[in-house]
């Protein structure tokens, strides 16, 4: 029996997508590469990763197709958009989803998947583009129970955890919203608490140092505190304007289901100050400025 590992295609080279296709190529996955800006192949070329003109290029030879595009009108383009994949898969190949999307976008994906005779699964992760080069990002998984099962190795090139939650394939991308609301909201409370300590008249920087090494010990308020105690917002995580989009996927699916979330609402009021006002580069903390202009604190 060959040991050879199979082709796989990755479509979508932004920090993240960059990170995980070298994580692939490094564990010696054949790896092909399409990205919509064509100069960010070149380190993916330089480390030996083919590069195809087309995302249907891109797949013709593969048993796995990766996917991390920014948006939902993205993935529909490249998976059966003109150019798109789809009709490209060889039979029974596997479409991995890792973006960022809203759960009926998989749905509908999945359908158009089986009726070609490919599988989708979606396969969001939780974690910066530094966590993916130390095969540290957590994946979550939902989608048909075979085709998860065919790719679990490739998912642990890049991860230290895999959760599954079950064959509705959009599952995943909800499990997905929640976390990134939930971290939108870390954000929003600390942004607040540490400015009500500002304006109390003691130093935000010694009461974040103290909350996040007692009661909030966690990744989230070790990693985003620091951040937001200094008010140096400096690329961590994501633009604003990908929370923004996520938040607004949150938004979109909890009144489809009926499911009252007053918060989004907040967040994504400073969320949408934030993106008009604030650079591209700089961190979806950075909404905190806004917070903190309503609070009569300035930088």
């Amino acid at each position: 029996m060959s040991t050879a590992l199979p082709n796989v295609a990755f479509i979508g080279l932004g920090n993240m997508g960059r990170a995980m296709a070298a994580k692939l190529l490094a564990a010696g996955y054949p790896l092909t590469v399409y990205n919509r800006t064509a100069d960010k192949t070149e380190p993916l070329r330089a480390l030996g990763a083919k590069v195809a003109a087309t995302p249907a290029e891109a797949v013709a030879e593969g048993a796995f197709v990766v996917t991390m595009v920014t948006d939902d009108a993205a993935l529909r383009a490249v998976t059966t958009g003109k150019d798109g994949f789809l009709n490209s898969m060889p039979p029974g190949a596997v479409h991995v989803s890792c973006s960022t999307v809203g759960p009926e976008t998989t749905r509908e994906l999945a359908r158009a998947h089986y009726r070609h005779g490919s599988r989708l699964i979606a396969a969001p992760v939780f974690g910066q583009p530094e966590a993916a080069t130390e095969a540290k990002l957590w994946v979550c998984t939902s989608g048909s129970v075979p085709a998860k099962e065919k790719a679990e190795p490739l998912l642990k090139t890049f991860s230290q955890g895999i959760h599954d939650f079950g064959k509705d394939t959009g599952a995943a991308n909800v499990v997905k919203l929640c976390g990134n609301f939930m971290l939108g909201a870390a954000i929003e409370a600390m942004a607040e608490a540490f400015d009500l300590a500002e304006r109390s008249g003691l130093d935000r920087q010694q009461v974040c140092q103290m909350l996040t090494s007692t009661v909030f010990d966690t990744p989230v308020y070790r990693g985003y505190g620091p951040v937001l105690a200094t008010k140096n917002y400096q690329p961590l995580g994501r633009a604003p304007y990908i929370l923004r989009k996520d938040l607004g996927l949150m938004q979109t699916e909890a009144k489809e289901i009926g499911v009252n979330m007053p918060f989004v609402n907040i967040i994504l009021n400073h969320l949408a100050t934030t993106v008009a006002r604030t650079p591209a580069d700089t961190s979806w903390t950075s909404f905190a400025r806004h917070i903190s202009e309503e609070a009569g604190l300035v930088r």
